[in-house]
């Protein structure tokens, strides 16, 4: 009798649990896809390229003009005086290192814009999210990259992409 009675609560709690997992509404949000994908984090991604790519253009070029300036030191060398030389050689390591803290600034700086477009994008998205969430009676929302698998159906990506756009065309990043 007691196992009876122990079965029948096992039973009992695994279709009451069973139901309300049924209830429940889950669905898969891929945030790096909306984050990279959307107008205004597509916007950020070229305007951050763009300036990327012009440090790096500048940073090459004077860095051959360090470079050269280095050897025509190296070639003058037996022909200036020891003090010249040392001087020359001083004021070259005072622009590399002038060089080499400027290049760390821009780096930085660069990192700096590009947290705080994240930051911008993922403050936009949390109200856009939470109304999705409330309209559509979901109950958890995952992101992609810890799923191991997934209904088609079940990808609300698009749907948050759209809206975010909507809201939020661009970023003024400057």
């Amino acid at each position: 009798m007691k196992y009876i009675v122990k079965i029948f609560v096992v039973t009992f709690l695994a279709l009451i649990c069973t139901h309300s997992f049924a209830e429940q509404k889950i669905v898969i949000l891929d945030l790096t896809y909306v984050l990279n994908q959307s107008k205004a984090g597509k916007g950020a991604q070229d305007f951050l390229k763009k300036t990327y790519d012009a440090n790096q253009k500048r940073f090459e070029e004077i860095e051959k003009q360090l470079k050269k300036d280095e050897s025509d030191l190296l070639t003058k060398k037996n022909v200036l005086s020891k003090e010249e030389y040392g001087k020359s050689m001083n004021a070259l390591r005072k622009k590399f290192s002038d060089y080499q803290t400027e290049r760390r600034s821009a780096i930085d700086k660069l990192t700096t814009k590009r947290a705080q477009a994240r930051e911008v994008l993922l403050k936009k998205l949390e109200p856009i999210l939470g109304n999705y969430i409330k309209e559509n009676s979901i109950s958890l929302v995952v992101d992609k990259k810890i799923t191991l698998g997934n209904k088609p159906e079940n990808d609300i990506t698009a749907a948050i992409v759209e809206k975010l756009n909507k809201s939020l065309p661009s970023l003024n990043l400057k």
